[in-house]
């Protein structure tokens, strides 16, 4: 857990940085992947898939 949560930070802040600097492109489409697998074996995760859940089904009432 304790690696998980460090990588999550880390690329998280490395991704943060490539957004705020307009560097995108293939490393930080890379990072991005890379951040959504660490951010995935974390316990946000079933928070993250229910917020995700009632998002698409809010926008599914409205269309």
């Amino acid at each position: 857990m304790i690696v998980s949560l460090s990588s999550v930070l880390l690329l998280g802040a490395v991704l943060g940085l490539m957004l705020r600097n307009r560097a995108l492109g293939t490393g930080s489409a890379t990072v991005a992947v890379l951040f959504g697998f660490c951010l995935a074996s974390t316990g946000a995760a079933p928070a993250i898939n229910d917020a995700l859940q009632a998002l698409s089904d809010s926008l599914s009432r409205i269309g």
